[in-house]
């Protein structure tokens, strides 16, 4: 008798919620962390719902809505003209870049005998990042740091393997303060790295700069904090060295107090003495019109409470809530979701 109750209890068990919607989505590594604790929370509230979320990659993700087989995608950075004109013609609806959080992108590196924060100037990460710069001790990266004794040790250049939304913030904020960088690299997604080697995922990066003495690489700032990794501070186009900070990212949205409809801006290099100078919003690549209706119902519902409630999660995770006017303009776009 035990033995029947104990197949019964495994059998239901194993058998689907009833009337369960299951969302799936892909993309960016970025906000991972953030976009995990809503999907878990959220789920609480709906267990009806179950959002599952593959950290692939904003290139990933793009390439997934487009081919419609996720329900969303994610990026950090915005999708092209192109790209948006790709999609919506294969599925036949409008896909709207919807953005979550804010957060910063660091230099993240591994100096051995060197303890205190180090400085960098936005000239000097170009160079180290095109190779110029290859060791620790060179007077470029001393002359920003004195009373800082640096190794004589090679830099080793991390980046990202994958289609990175987060490569997309690093190179499009090169591409602004180095006109060598933007000749020779530019910015995207994926681009020809001049040196270094490439980890997939945030996660890959911060793990190479953690076992790799000589290393730096460029992850997201709750990626740097959660695997110990010291990252320095960056000099700001006001001329301030500033290490991220979630106030940083936020004077750095409030550059773009004119944010267009369709909410693709760039946010890096802006101005102000108390902008950090690698922030970027980050997206959801929503279809408007959803194949199923039941799921596009869900979608929405979801967004209008990561706007309201998952906002205020944020913080804890490193992040930047979206600015109230941002937050308003996404609430009026999430009522296209069908």
């Amino acid at each position: 008798m035990r033995k029947t109750m104990l197949l019964l209890v495994c059998v239901l068990l194993a058998l689907p919620v009833v009337g369960q919607t299951t969302l799936n989505g892909a993309g960016a590594t970025f906000p991972y962390p953030i976009y995990s604790k809503w999907f878990s929370e959220y789920h609480k509230i709906h267990p009806d719902v179950q959002i599952n979320y593959q950290s692939i990659g904003s290139g990933g993700g793009i390439q997934q809505v487009t081919a419609a087989t996720v329900d969303f995608g994610a990026s950090d950075m915005p999708m092209t003209d192109g790209q948006l004109h790709d999609a919506e013609a294969k599925l036949k609806t409008k896909v709207l870049n919807i953005p979550t959080v804010l957060g910063a992108v660091v230099p993240a590196y591994n100096a051995p005998g060197v303890s205190g924060e180090v400085k960098f100037t936005p000239e000097m990460l170009a160079e180290i990042f095109l190779g110029r710069i290859s060791n620790w001790n060179d007077p470029a990266i001393s002359a920003a740091n004195p009373g800082i004794k640096f190794p004589n040790q090679d830099i080793i250049v991390v980046h990202r393997s994958d289609g990175s939304g987060t490569t997309f913030v690093w190179t499009d904020y090169l591409s602004k303060v180095s006109p060598d960088w933007k000749a020779q690299v530019g910015s995207g997604t994926s681009v020809k790295w001049p040196k270094g080697m490439g980890g997939k995922g945030n996660e890959g990066v911060a793990g190479f700069v953690r076992q790799l003495p000589g290393s730096i690489g460029y992850i997201e700032l709750i990626y740097a904090q959660q695997n110990n990794i010291p990252y320095g501070s960056v000099r700001n186009a006001a001329g301030v060295f500033l290490k991220a900070s979630l106030e940083g990212v936020t004077t750095a949205a409030a550059s773009a107090p004119n944010m267009p409809a369709d909410f693709r801006v760039s946010i890096t290099n802006a101005p102000g003495k108390d902008a950090y100078p690698v922030s970027s919003f980050t997206w959801l690549l929503i279809p408007q019109q959803s194949k199923d209706a039941a799921k596009g119902k869900m979608l929405a519902d979801f967004l209008n409470w990561m706007v309201n409630d998952g906002q205020k999660l944020t913080s804890a995770l490193s992040y930047a809530p979206l600015p109230d006017n941002v937050a308003a303009k996404v609430k009026e776009t999430i009522k296209q979701v069908k």
